[in-house]
């Protein structure tokens, strides 16, 4: 499983960073069990990097990486994933939000986020609006709004 893992987070990697690799290792000397993982990125024509090294933008696509590479061994019917794409610029964003769309033909996603470029993917988006102090939940079929 940790092979497969690794794989997938290489696989990820290369999305996110177009051209990088990836890699998960196992902090060496520690019971198997208890052993923490050290992940490492290398962009092309760059040295390689730990996730220490990285910005903040830069760590947050490393764990959406590793994310969906448990995901893709453990699938799940549908996921939450809360303001996920805090630290992501507009650019960044939008690898997210390919990996949202891809993904979104075999599971469903909840994203909760602020982000636009996020939303733009959405089939369906429920806002929270205050109505006389009491807060309402306003639900929005995307395709039938915008038809």
């Amino acid at each position: 499983m940790y092979e497969q893992v690794s794989a997938n987070f290489n696989k990820f990697i290369s999305v996110l960073f177009p051209g990088a690799e990836g890699e998960i290792r196992l902090q060496p000397g520690k019971d198997l069990l208890e052993t923490g993982i050290e992940l490492s990125v290398r962009k092309p024509g760059k040295r390689v990097q730990k996730l220490q090294l990285l910005s903040g933008g830069e760590k947050a696509l490393v764990s959406i990486a590793l994310l969906f590479a448990l995901l893709e061994i453990k699938p799940s019917p549908f996921y939450l994933l809360d303001e996920i794409d805090a630290p992501l610029d507009d650019f960044s964003a939008e690898r997210l939000r390919n990996l949202l769309e891809t993904g979104s033909s075999k599971t469903q996603f909840i994203v909760i986020t602020h982000n636009k470029v996020i939303m733009e993917c959405a089939k369906m988006m429920h806002g929270i609006t205050m109505v006389d102090g009491v807060s309402c939940v306003v639900p929005v079929e995307l395709e039938t709004a915008v038809s």
